[in-house]
């Protein structure tokens, strides 16, 4: 289990990623890549064809996470990726698919 950061220092982004990003294996990747950072929070598919993630974590995990949203995994194509910032919660235990 990720060890949660002292929440003075850390941040929740909220992101929506469009473009090709369902059918992809986006989802799973974001999660094996949330982990691999230490970052806890979740990611699904919406209606649309676009993906939501919420990312909690010490700011430079978060920047490093956006990053690889920006990217997605290989059969991905991006189009592009709206965010948003609030102080953190703690409120996640670890980083998970929701359905």
């Amino acid at each position: 289990m990720t060890a949660r950061p002292d929440l003075r220092d850390a941040v929740r982004g909220c992101f929506r990623v469009d473009g090709r990003v369902q059918g992809v294996f986006f989802r799973v990747s974001a999660c094996t890549e949330a982990r691999r950072l230490g970052i806890t929070g979740w990611v699904r598919n919406l209606p649309d064809g676009s993906v939501e993630t919420v990312a909690e974590g010490l700011p430079d995990q978060v920047q490093a996470y956006l990053a690889w949203c920006r990217r997605g995994p290989p059969h991905a194509q991006v189009r592009g990726v709206s965010e948003g910032y609030a102080p953190a919660t703690g409120e996640f235990l670890g980083f998970v698919v929701r359905v």
